[in-house]
């Protein structure tokens, strides 16, 4: 379908998100003492890292993503509207293809979201 988009993103989880536990961190222990504030930092830096070409966004999602599809390289697949969290779908659907978000707050945690499709 033509209105379906593509993305792949980072994401960190906090104090504030609903699941805190994640593949890293199954336990939910550094989640749990993780403010927003620092979890937007570390995104931040890893950005600017695939920003200036030092990482690529594969390689960040696989290694620091607290999302499952970081065995995926951050792809989260195909979807339409109404599938994602609305600032989710917002943000990538704001996006071009190959273009990549500032941060994106969801109730999950923050993200950093490249659409590529």
């Amino acid at each position: 379908m033509s209105d379906q988009v593509r993305a792949s993103h980072i994401l960190i989880k906090h104090q504030g998100s609903r699941r805190k536990a994640s593949w890293k961190d199954p336990e939910g222990r550094i989640i749990t003492n993780t403010t927003r504030e620092a979890a937007v930092s570390q995104l931040k830096a890893l950005r600017d890292d695939i920003v200036s070409g030092k990482s690529n966004f594969d390689d960040v999602a696989s290694r620091y993503s607290d999302c499952s599809s970081a065995k995926r390289g951050g792809d989260l697949g195909s979807f339409g509207r109404n599938q994602m969290q609305k600032s989710f779908e917002d943000a990538t659907y704001a996006l071009k293809v190959g273009e990549m978000s500032d941060i994106v707050d969801t109730d999950s945690g923050v993200h950093i979201i490249l659409r590529t499709q």
